[in-house]
């Protein structure tokens, strides 16, 4: 009987086929309900004692053989037909795959936080549904202050003490009740002011807030900070300081860069002055650091803040506010090459 399972086990080995109707004979034939080595397995009872082992082993790898030589010509018969189906040749190289490019706003904010962090400033961030406390009463804006209404704010209905933030001061003063000084920190985020959209305001826009307290901090330490930013990401170390008002910094100013007067694009954006504001800043008033717990007659700061938005306008000239948020392919592609 070993002679015989030999002689199919060559058979077997042998056994080669392009088309499905032979190999379904051959299965048929060897491992059919009525095949041979189902006829084989029923004369094994009348195998002798002593060859029992070696006819069994010599059966199983018999069925084993055939059944895997069944399985590998369907597979390739099945693999060859799909190949002509109508997704052509499945093992061609693929299409490649468009990358995409990071939001403007995102490369914007990504460069004004590592220009910061080469001067030891680290990101600090905080809830955009914000308290009073946080967002105004501790900013120096107590209740019924005229200034709540230069911020026309987004209230949670259901919770009068809520609110979408109108900036990131609030993540500041969160800050500054959790650590002691010296803090040298920056805050970028979203913020939200009820305002009607146009070309130049959005109800939505992006922030980034600076604050720096420690002892002996004035004014000059502010300005210096300024002048290293501002030649930094535009290229531009002349700036000036026009005297302003914000609650809760006392001196304020606004920031302006001379943009200069070489082109027609340079007369059009900054009104034939040549100067273009760029953010607010201030000496951080002794009532917001004593709100903070943190003791004014020991410690000064400063503070900026700047909309992501405006500058990445500038700094790529981009002439609607609305066109962040709209989404459009052709639009966000051009900014690939500035990732």
């Amino acid at each position: 009987m070993l002679d015989t399972i030999k002689k199919y086990h060559e058979e077997v080995t042998q056994f080669k086929a392009s088309k499905a109707d032979k190999i379904e004979k051959f299965r048929i034939k060897f491992i059919g309900s009525k095949g041979i080595i189902k006829s084989l397995f029923a004369d094994f009872k009348d195998v002798a004692n002593d060859q029992k082992k070696a006819v069994g082993q010599a059966l199983n790898e018999l069925k084993n053989l055939a059944t895997d030589k069944v399985a590998t010509l369907t597979e390739s018969i099945e693999n060859q037909e799909s190949g002509n189906t109508i997704y052509g040749d499945l093992t061609r190289p693929a299409a490649p795959v468009e990358l995409g490019s990071r939001h403007p706003i995102s490369i914007v904010k990504n460069k004004i936080v590592e220009i910061f962090s080469r001067i030891g400033y680290i990101v600090s961030e905080g809830p955009e549904i914000e308290d009073d406390w946080h967002n105004f009463s501790a900013l120096n804006l107590p209740e019924h202050h005229p200034a709540r209404d230069m911020q026309d704010t987004f209230f949670i209905e259901k919770n009068p003490d809520l609110l979408l933030r109108t900036h990131t001061s609030s993540v500041q003063v969160r800050y500054m009740e959790n650590h002691e000084p010296p803090i040298r920190t920056i805050s970028p985020g979203r913020v939200f002011r009820n305002e009607d959209i146009s070309a130049r305001s959005h109800c939505i826009f992006h922030q980034v807030e600076g604050l720096y307290i420690d002892t002996d901090v004035s004014f000059a330490d502010l300005k210096q900070t300024l002048l290293y930013f501002t030649k930094e990401l535009f290229g531009k170390s002349k700036i000036r300081l026009r005297p302003s008002f914000f609650p809760f910094t006392e001196p304020s100013a606004e920031v302006d860069i001379y943009w200069g007067l070489e082109t027609e694009t340079d007369y059009r954006i900054t009104k034939g002055t040549g100067w273009l504001e760029i953010m607010g800043c201030g000496m951080v008033d002794p009532n917001v650091l004593k709100n903070a717990g943190i003791d004014p007659k020991k410690y000064t700061g400063f503070a900026f803040g700047m909309g992501i938005e405006r500058i990445a306008m500038l700094l790529y000239q981009i002439p609607d506010i609305r066109m962040f948020y709209e989404n459009d392919v052709k639009f966000l592609e051009q900014f690939k090459a500035v990732q």
